[in-house]
């Protein structure tokens, strides 16, 4: 599989996906619109990207807060089509670096991932689907993103 994306966003207790066509998006400033507007009020809305088996990234919007981002490789998300969606462009006084996780690394904390967790994760090298698949059991959303694969 070359790409997997997902948008699952909490509605009270539970969580349910929806349908967003991240390829079409141009910049984090249009995904934030799209994700905000499948958003249950203040709720959380996540987006899951996978890359290749190589990286994989999140990307949370609660209300009208700024979006936060976690990419567990920084140098595959800015050497990637989607930098621009993920705002991570590589410049000269911050090259990213290759296999080092960047981002907010508190942006799961409320849902059962700490930031010691990603860490492990990247430094241990999972697969995206395995890291994505920890991540979604952890928040209580597992069936749901397995029913999209």
């Amino acid at each position: 599989m070359s790409y997997f994306t997902a948008v699952l966003a909490r509605e009270g207790r539970r969580w349910t996906a929806h349908d967003v066509d991240v390829e079409s998006l141009k910049d984090l400033g249009e995904l934030t619109d799209e994700l905000r507007a499948v958003a249950d009020d203040d709720d959380p809305v996540l987006l899951f990207l996978e890359r290749e088996d190589a990286w994989w990234a999140v990307v949370r919007v609660d209300g009208d807060e700024d979006p936060r981002i976690f990419v567990s490789d920084a140098a595959g998300a800015a050497s990637s089509s989607y930098s621009e969606l993920l705002e991570f462009d590589g410049d000269e006084e911050n090259e990213p670096v290759a296999g080092a996780c960047a981002g907010d690394l508190d942006v799961l904390v409320d849902l059962g991932t700490s930031p010691e967790t990603l860490t492990t994760m990247c430094e241990d090298e999972l697969l995206p689907m395995d890291a994505l698949a920890a991540v979604a059991e952890a928040g209580g959303f597992g069936e749901v993103l397995d029913s999209l694969r």
